[in-house]
């Protein structure tokens, strides 16, 4: 089946439509070149594994993969396009527990869903639920440092709430006794195309993004905006870029960081 870019949904055929585009592909990649030291030889739960590509990454060294989408449209095509024989795909109920055991996996990757969960308490403990004892949640999501104006709310349609380091730290130890968290950044040139587009939307949408606006205004405008700049580019002739992953760094410190990048146990 084709599936469509949303905006949330990385997908392969779409990467190169715009520099944008190519450099959020990248930050994936590398998110998950860097999960490869924690899933190699393991069980891992990918919890939102959107398109599949990176699950499928995973699965190269994975004892086994279960990733696992609540949109039915990406799992059916992560399954034509991602299939093997250590790799399973399975549609959740976002409103329901886990339908796993407890105990069920080594690794459980949470890449860009943390910031759509409005009862992160009970995400946390589902994910501690189902780690076996000493087993890693590599976590991966939004540095509002670099995306938000102080106290200024998400300007993503689809983004409950974006993060500090101190506020993940936090709630991630809630749940787990030993939380890492880093940063996300890039070489001068790549990372200057992410910051300007973050700081071009975080401008574009006051005062609908401002921390007095109700929510369903806010989400209402942000709807309305996107209709009225209409699609972007999502196909063309495929374009080359003087970028690749190893220009992206995940570190203690890293800065200006775009994403927030936690490993607990």
């Amino acid at each position: 089946m084709k599936l469509e870019p949303t905006g949330e949904r990385m997908i392969l055929e779409h990467y190169k439509s715009s520099p944008e585009d190519f450099v959020i592909y990248l930050m994936h990649v590398a998110t998950y070149r860097f999960a490869e030291r924690y899933t190699q030889g393991k069980r891992v739960l990918d919890y939102g594994c959107g398109s599949g590509y990176g699950s499928a990454q995973i699965a190269r060294t994975a004892a086994h993969v279960t990733a696992v989408d609540v949109s039915d449209e990406a799992i059916a095509h992560a399954r034509t396009q991602f299939g093997g024989d250590n790799i399973d795909f399975a549609v959740i109920d976002p409103s329901a527990p886990l339908p796993f055991a407890d105990a069920s996996f080594d690794t459980v990757l949470s890449f860009q869903v943390f910031e759509h969960v409005e009862d992160t308490d009970r995400y946390l403990a589902e994910i501690r639920r189902v780690l076996v004892p000493g087993g890693t949640l590599l976590l991966v999501t939004p540095d509002r440092s670099t995306r938000l104006l102080p106290g200024q709310r998400p300007w993503n349609r689809w983004h409950v709430h974006e993060y500090g380091d101190t506020e993940l730290q936090r709630l991630l130890a809630r749940h787990f006794a030993h939380v890492e968290v880093m940063g996300m950044t890039a070489t001068p040139a790549l990372l200057d195309i992410e910051l300007r587009r973050c700081r071009r939307v975080k401008w574009m949408t006051l005062p609908f993004t401002l921390p007095v606006m109700p929510d369903r205004w806010r989400v209402g405008a942000l709807n309305l905006i996107h209709r009225l700049r209409g699609p972007g580019v999502a196909t063309g002739v495929p374009r080359d870029y003087p970028y690749d992953v190893s220009d992206v760094t995940i570190g203690k410190g890293a800065s200006p960081s775009v994403n927030l990048v936690a490993v607990a146990s």
